[in-house]
């Protein structure tokens, strides 16, 4: 019986990847491995948005191949983002490589093997242009509680920033059944929630004639009783409209909140960046958002460090956030991607730069976040609860509010657990929150939601 090991880098559509690679291998009858030295294939399924990523890939590489000198069966396989970006490269980098696939090709991973382990030879196929089908493809999902479920693949936006749609090639939507079938088993099999993926959702349906779009999608979904969350990401501004605001407002199981990139705050960088909208198209969006559904949580990603970013331009950034005041942001410097537009420009900004900037608008967003988790204090939320703490406290949990905060939670009633202390997990409760700071809500347990 042959033992896998998947190493996950990236994005939320890269766990998903692997999870549809980590099904078909479980029903190839493997063994999931959390130990890279016990398994006899080992796949890395990478990210290159970042040039840090990159390097850290190629070095636990050359692990492998200290592995495969010992076990010369060891089967090793580099896929995802950065196998479709230099398939070339990595054959010279990496000679014990015996498969590379891009992202494309994560649903045929059983007919790769079949065909390597038949004949031996090492196989590369990264082409972003396959179609894209999920159809009666096992997918091992990561817990029995919450689910992605891709929606679509690629992207048409070209960001000049972006190495994406090279990658992953041209937006592809799954067609509505499919993906509604996907999602009918997942609540037959008591998942709670499902996070709907795409690298612009609200694009979905627009490469198919006669489409249905990403509001009838969303209602669709909406009318499975038994999946009591829905979530989506990543929405584009320039595609973001007040029906889709009106939509989660009325969807009864649709998670008030809404990840919405901004990148900058400066309309120089936005249109440098060709991003296709300007901060007041941007602005405009957010005040929708808070009249329609004023308790909705507000994230965004912003990079700082973009070429030609100037002192004004970041100080734009500022001020946009001090106006919108986002729940929380993922913020990271500007990494330079060959084949992408931005690579090409002058002005680039030097990393002593890109760094100050970063950890002051790191130190103004955590202030912000810190601010508005302390007005949740003494209010009584609905949790969606997902493990026990990390920390292994006994009686102590974790979860998620609809608004996506995490909840460190105490169980001072033992009436609310039965023998096994697990009983609540997967479960709907209500918790009173007692402190809070930038990332983390803390509260006790109240009641479990009937």
């Amino acid at each position: 019986m042959f033992k896998y090991y998947i190493k996950t880098f990236g994005c939320q559509m890269n766990v998903n990847d692997s999870e549809i690679i980590a099904g078909q291998m479980e029903q190839m009858n493997f063994t999931m491995t959390s130990e890279m030295n016990e398994a006899d294939i080992i796949i890395f399924n990478t990210c290159c948005v970042r040039k840090k990523v990159e390097h850290k890939i190629y070095s636990m590489a050359g692990k492998v191949s200290q592995i495969k000198e010992k076990k010369p069966g060891v089967i090793f396989g580099i896929c995802g983002c950065l196998a479709q970006k230099e398939a070339e490269n990595i054959q010279i980098k990496v000679p014990s490589v015996d498969l590379i696939f891009g992202p494309s090709q994560s649903s045929s991973f059983a007919d790769i093997f079949r065909l390597y382990y038949s004949n031996k030879n090492k196989i590369i196929y990264c082409d972003n242009r396959k179609p894209f089908r999920l159809n009666n493809i096992s997918i091992k999902y990561t817990n029995n509680i919450s689910a992605f479920v891709q929606i679509m693949k690629g992207c048409n936006n070209f960001c000049s920033y972006c190495i994406v749609p090279y990658t992953r090639g041209p937006e592809e939507s799954r067609p509505i059944r499919e993906i509604l079938s996907e999602v009918n088993h997942l609540a037959r099999n008591g998942y709670k929630e499902i996070f709907l993926l795409g690298q612009n959702v609200n694009s979905y349906g627009n490469d198919i004639p006669n489409h249905c779009d990403f509001l009838t999608l969303l209602s669709e979904i909406n009318r499975i009783n038994d999946i009591k969350r829905i979530r989506f990401t990543t929405s584009h501004p320039k595609d973001f409209n007040i029906n889709l605001i009106k939509t989660i407002k009325n969807g009864k199981n649709i998670c008030e909140h809404i990840h919405l990139p901004m990148q900058s705050g400066s309309d120089n960088i936005l249109s440098r960046m060709n991003r296709k909208y300007s901060m007041k198209e941007y602005n405009n969006i957010i005040k929708q958002i808070r009249k329609i559904i004023p308790n909705a949580s507000i994230t965004t990603d912003v990079m700082v460090g973009f070429p030609g970013e100037t002192n004004e331009d970041f100080e734009n950034t500022i001020r946009a956030f001090e106006k919108i005041k986002f729940d929380s942001a993922y913020t990271f410097i500007y990494s330079n991607r060959e084949k992408t537009l931005s690579s090409f420009f002058s002005n680039q900004i030097d990393l002593q730069t890109k760094k100050k900037r970063l950890w002051k608008l790191i130190e103004i967003q955590k202030n912000i976040s810190i601010n508005i988790n302390k007005q949740l204090i003494g209010e009584i939320l609905e949790i969606l609860v997902d493990s026990k703490s990390r920390k292994g406290i006994e009686y102590q949990y974790c979860g998620k509010t609809r608004t996506n905060k995490i909840v460190i939670f105490s169980v001072n009633n033992n009436n609310f657990l039965d023998n096994d202390k697990n009983n609540i997990i997967g479960k709907l409760a209500y918790c009173k929150i007692k402190h809070a700071d930038a990332y983390t809500l803390y509260g006790e347990l109240v009641d479990l939601k009937k």
